[in-house]
């Protein structure tokens, strides 16, 4: 039986372009379920973070508003506020929350939540936790702001002349810094494979097309002769 021109370059590349499919659109759902939420990374502005985030770092944050987020005490937050930052998203951790007493006293070691000492591990240097002192209580609603590099952080401490004592509110929030964003990286790396392998099964399905034109139309071009004694 005569094999069809292009077949096998046809065959090959509906199985690319199946694989690809499968690589590009699996990991993302999988990623979308376990997380609930669209992943985003974001590159690290400023030093205010360090050492959580350095300068230029990609952060990976979990897209959402801080209700559906859980955001809480601790969290590192993606927030949008003009009036703090004239470009793009700010980047903070949230150290208080509606209803604390957050405050700093100069000579102290930590900063007092609720009249407990804070601790925070992720305090660069474990230096002074605050520039200012301060007493603030939060309105409900609203968070208090301040970076993990505290010499260098224009923060809530900074700003405890504006409304809300230099808190923000609530539904400034866009997102929630994740750890370890493991299965967003393997889904990228997957997602970034299923292209290619669909781009190359798209260009073997062009390939096989162009094969088939090209032998029918030799097969057109070859003249048939009349049969002797017809």
């Amino acid at each position: 039986m005569e094999r069809r021109p292009g077949r096998r370059l046809g065959i090959w590349a509906i199985v690319l372009l199946v694989t690809g499919a499968v690589l590009a659109v699996v990991p993302w759902l999988g990623t979308l379920a376990l997380t609930r939420h669209e992943i985003k990374a974001y590159s690290v502005p400023s030093d205010s973070m360090i050492p959580t985030y350095w300068r230029g770092d990609l952060a990976y944050f979990a897209l959402g508003d801080a209700d559906d987020l859980g955001v809480g005490r601790g969290d590192v937050v993606l927030f949008s506020a003009p009036e703090w930052v004239s470009e793009g998203p700010g980047l903070k951790r949230v150290v208080a929350v509606g209803g604390d007493r957050i405050s700093y006293r100069r000579g102290d070691a930590t900063l007092m939540l609720n009249g407990k000492p804070l601790d925070e591990p992720y305090v660069k240097d474990r230096a002074m936790p605050s520039t200012v002192p301060f007493e603030v209580t939060v309105p409900e609603g609203r968070m208090f702001l301040m970076g993990d590099n505290r010499l260098n952080s224009a923060d809530s401490s900074m700003r405890l002349g504006d409304d809300g004592q230099g808190s923000l509110p609530l539904s400034a929030v866009r997102g929630k810094a994740i750890e370890r964003p493991t299965a967003v990286i393997v889904a990228g790396g997957a997602q970034l494979l299923g292209m290619v392998v669909f781009l190359t099964g798209g260009g073997l399905g062009i390939a096989a097309l162009v094969v088939r034109r090209r032998a029918a139309a030799r097969a057109a071009r070859v003249p048939v002769w009349p049969t002797p004694g017809a």
